[in-house]
């Protein structure tokens, strides 16, 4: 072993269930695709509305209209979203069938979003640079090690100045295990979960704006709010 991008794709290895999956060539899609396959399921987040807390951002002036990425969009709620708020979206996901699924949804409203389906990290595509990533979903499924593959990623395509907003599964609501005993027990036990202090310490380099617990709404709502995900919205120096 002689490069970190070596150590990393080895490390992808360990976790072999068909859920965990995650390499640099993009395996696991499969699994995430069978995921989307049935669109009648009761999924709270298949629902095509956008997360309280990007509406809320939008509407305090916390983030303004320009390029913008959304991180693992799965079926593009929150791309649609930002379409209709004026900005430009390029939208990423690992499942082919989401993709699918989100270009329907765009074509159904008339909106203009750019779609790529595959690793965000590797993807030559995503080249920025972005005003604001938008990450819902996608941090929480990653194995600790390829945090690095992600905070490498802001740093490269998000602009200065840029913003970076983050819904990610609360300890409670997923596994809170010691990074190191993933390694131990290789599994990401269906999503990692974090407390307040692991996402500060985790994106120390970006100023804080704003942390808190997702508002919960009813399922009428025209947003979509459960209390078991963090909300974040961090600015790069």
């Amino acid at each position: 072993m002689r490069t970190v991008d070596g150590l990393l794709d080895m490390l992808d290895t360990l976790f072999d269930s068909a859920a965990d999956r995650w390499t640099a060539e993009g395996g696991g899609s499969d699994w995430w695709d069978r995921f989307y396959a049935d669109r009648e399921r009761g999924v709270p987040f298949f629902a095509a509305k956008p997360d309280e807390n990007l509406v809320s951002y939008v509407d305090r002036g916390l983030i303004k209209p320009g390029r913008a990425l959304d991180l693992g969009c799965g079926p593009g709620r929150n791309s649609l979203y930002l379409a209709s708020a004026g900005f430009e979206v390029d939208a990423v996901d690992l499942s082919p069938a989401a993709i699918d699924w989100a270009r329907q949804r765009a074509d159904e409203a008339g909106a203009r979003i750019t779609f790529l389906s595959g690793n965000a990290f590797t993807l030559p595509e995503l080249t920025g640079p972005y005003d604001l990533v938008y990450d819902s979903g996608c941090f929480h499924h990653l194995p600790p090690h390829r945090r690095i593959s992600h905070l490498a990623l802001l740093n490269r395509v998000l602009a200065p100045g840029g913003r970076f907003g983050l819904a990610a599964f609360t300890a409670e609501e997923a596994s809170s295990r010691a990074d190191v005993d993933f390694y131990r027990t290789p599994t990401l036990d269906g999503g990692l979960g974090y407390p307040p202090e692991a996402l500060r310490a985790i994106f120390a380099d970006f100023d804080e704006i704003e942390l808190r617990r997702m508002r919960e709404l009813p399922s009428d709502a025209p947003s979509f709010g459960v209390p078991f995900l963090w909300t974040a919205l961090f600015a790069k120096p």
